[in-house]
């Protein structure tokens, strides 16, 4: 029997898949495709990197590295939803709950070494490198995209004399000091720090084929400190909010630390006066605002910590806020503000963000890496000229991605260091040729990157398969002012001429002239694909699409394994924190799982190609149609209790997937099975939407958050006991 997996992973998603999964297992096993899942959650990961220390009755499978072992050969076909990439408070949070539910577990904060590098392989981006062994393909389907213009979202509207503005270094970071070679021949390169008295020490040694892309690169504390109290004094002068943009969850290293550096920045005399306290306390800046005041009550000046706290807020510019009514700040959590998720909404929302005051003020965005961030402020700009973008009549930047084989995952490696005193750091050569160096000084951040040259190869194929395919002009995004980009835009030129490129419009250019290109075209309602690396097609595929339909969570993700098999990805998770809240206080679920519905009808067609298999054709065939009809007759989850929630859009999905199925004419025997199911039902609609909207207004109890109780869970997830009864009979 052909299998697909599906993935269990955290929060809104997680709930979700507990109402719909039993309806995928119900319609495909009249298929013969099996459906199995792998607990890949942030907690499951945390339990299989201690499976040695926990009793046998209570040990978790490593169902990641499983599934990376799969993902490299042809029959794999991987359903993968959004988990959590941990910061440091959110692993103490999950770390903390499992404790509780009687997990020996070692507190992050007091584990040994070795304890402390299992933690450190689980947070972060620490899934997805594991999993993409093939580059990235995202758009948005076509039925989404007709939606969106029948039914738009809501647009803020922008001004000319807006006053939010992107604020980003221009010298002495990541960008500014990067250097880049492509690999001769393979080797073992040696990532060595040199101090001030010529010793040397390995930091890591790390293996390389020939034709690889290797970068390294640093930026500078003094000068990142110097930047940060810029900004702040000029949020003040211009009355408008203070906003940090980061992505302290996949740039687990580095970012952390830049979000120290803030926090630092914006409490100059409290660290000035306290900070050796708070050191001593374990009290790290790094981890956020909340977490030192949360650690305040157990210190002898704690209140007094406290105080010259709250007068340097007072003081300071305004912060953009995460949660006004309960105050947290912009500078609170390193996970709450994720620049890809965060700029996009800033800009759906007339450049605006939410102050202490509970209103919408003009922002400072504080991007420090110029990396990306002359993307965000490129499209600022655009708005202030003209206007909102209009969800009814815009273009689609689909996006096609350089990730496979960990490629330029910055950020959520091992390769990045924090210098502890002055010195160099370099790249050598096995022979000892120092092929990269950097002086450095303490506290500056260094990092490298690799990129095989595999799948710049296979990004370049997709790029132009793409184009062809869809009719679409694209544009490589590469970066004349970054030495990766510039070795990386030899590649591409090289690799191009592997492709008949006749008809196709196929250029390169850097973000900004990218960017420009791309909004022009929207505004004519005009597509261009964006072919991207890894980190850009990260913020990409958030930026267009909140932007043309309101969320990423709608866009179908696709990654081609190299090895043949398929990875289908359902859209970002980033709201997913406040909707468990919402179910947890009022029994009612928004999470949209329309990103599932779609990587399933994928799934199913790429399962039926490679597996001659053309029932799960019929499958996927019904089920696009299915969605297509959920979307237009309105059954996608509302947004407050007594409205239509997730368990009844996958209610409403059920019932059209069946209608679809008994109403084809491809499958005779299908449409038998399916077409009971059809009319019950149907018939039984109106006791189903009872049943749904009856439990909701009310709270419940899922025993966790990071690793909720499965029974408890399911119950509240799969309350109409006649959806159930209907479901489980199929077949």
């Amino acid at each position: 029997m052909a299998t697909i997996i599906y993935t269990l992973t955290d929060e809104a998603p997680l709930l979700a898949t507990y109402s719909f999964l039993p309806i995928v297992e119900a319609f495909t096993s009249a298929a013969g495709v099996e459906v199995e899942t792998r607990d890949i959650s942030l907690s499951g990961r945390i339990l299989a990197a201690f499976a040695d220390s926990l009793p046998e009755d209570r040990r978790v499978a490593d169902a990641l590295a499983e599934l990376g072992e799969l993902v490299q050969r042809p029959e794999a076909n991987i359903i993968k939803l959004p988990n959590i990439s941990a910061s440091v408070p959110q692993l103490n949070a999950a770390i903390a709950e499992l404790q509780a539910q009687g997990y020996d577990l070692p507190s992050y904060d007091d584990a040994t070494a070795e304890e402390k590098a299992r933690y450190d392989a689980v947070k972060g981006s620490a899934v997805n490198p594991v999993l993409r062994e093939g580059n990235s393909d995202r758009r948005a389907p076509l039925a989404v995209k007709n939606y969106a213009r029948k039914h738009p979202h809501s647009m803020g509207a922008w001004s000319a004399d807006s006053r939010t503005e992107v604020a980003t270094m221009t010298a002495d970071d990541f960008r500014s000091n990067e250097l880049s070679v492509i690999m001769r021949q393979a080797d073992t390169l040696r990532i060595e720090f040199v101090d001030a008295d010529g010793a040397v020490t390995v930091l890591k040694e790390l293996p390389v084929l020939a034709g690889e892309v290797v970068d390294a690169t640093v930026m500078r504390a003094a000068a990142l400190d110097a930047f940060l109290t810029e900004q702040i004094a000029r949020a003040k002068e211009l009355g408008v909010l203070f906003s940090l943009h980061l992505k302290a969850t996949m740039m687990k290293v580095s970012d952390p630390v830049i979000f120290g550096h803030a926090v630092r920045a914006f409490l100059p005399t409290t660290f000035a006066a306290f900070g050796d306290q708070l050191a001593a306390a374990g009290l790290t800046p790094n981890n956020g605002l909340g977490s030192i005041l949360a650690g305040l009550d157990g210190l002898p000046q704690g209140a007094e910590i406290k105080a010259s706290i709250n007068a340097e807020l007072a003081e300071g510019p305004a912060l953009a806020m995460v949660n006004s009514d309960r105050g947290i700040t912009n500078l609170h959590v390193p996970s709450d503000v994720i620049v890809d998720a965060s700029m996009p909404a800033m800009i759906r929302t007339s450049g605006h963000m939410w102050g202490p005051d509970g209103a919408e003020a003009d922002t400072l965005a504080v991007i420090p890496d110029s990396s990306y961030a002359g993307v965000y402020a490129t499209v600022i700009a655009d708005c202030k000229a003209h206007g909102a973008y209009d969800p009814t009549t815009m273009g689609s930047v689909p996006n096609v991605g350089l990730m496979a084989q960990k490629a330029e995952e910055y950020g959520s490696h091992d390769k990045t260091f924090i210098i502890e005193r002055p010195g160099t750091v370099r790249v050598v050569g096995a022979a000892g040729e120092v092929l990269m160096r950097h002086d450095v000084a303490a506290g500056d951040i260094w990092r490298a990157c690799q990129t095989k040259d595999a799948p710049i190869r296979d990004w370049v194929k997709l790029a132009v398969t793409r184009a062809r395919v869809s009719h679409t002009p694209a544009i490589f995004w590469l970066d004349p002012e970054r030495a990766h980009d510039r070795n990386l835009r030899t590649l591409v030129e090289k690799y191009l001429t592997d492709h008949d490129l006749t008809g196709l419009d196929i250029t390169i250019a850097s973000p900004v002239e990218a960017t420009q290109t791309s909004i022009d075209r929207i505004r004519q309602g005009l597509d261009t694909i964006s072919v991207t690396g890894n980190v850009l097609r990260d913020y990409n595929t958030d930026l267009f699409p909140i932007l043309e339909l309101g969320t990423s969570a709608k866009m179908l993700s696709v990654v081609p394994l190299m090895a043949g098999g398929g990875l289908f990805e359902t859209g970002a998770g980033g709201s997913a924190p406040k909707h468990v809240q919402q179910l947890v206080e009022e029994d009612y679920l928004r999470w949209d799982s329309l990103g599932e519905f779609l990587a399933l009808a994928e799934s199913l067609e790429h399962l039926a190609r490679s597996t001659n298999n053309p029932r799960a054709a019929v499958l996927a065939t019904a089920l696009d149609a299915a969605t297509g009809t959920l979307l237009e007759e309105g059954k996608s989850p509302g947004r407050r209790v007594g409205q239509i929630d997730n368990r009844g859009s996958h209610a409403w999905l059920a019932r059209y997937w069946a209608q679809e199925l008994a109403a084809q004419t491809e499958d005779a025997e299908l449409a038998a099975v399916f077409a009971p199911v059809a009319e019950a039902l149907a018939a039984n609609q109106d006791a189903i939407d009872a049943e749904l909207l009856g439990v909701q207004g009310h709270a419940v109890e899922l025993g966790g958050y990071y690793r909720p109780d499965p029974v408890a869970t399911a119950t509240v997830m799969r309350p109409s006991a006649t959806l159930n009864a209907i479901i489980d009979a199929v077949g």
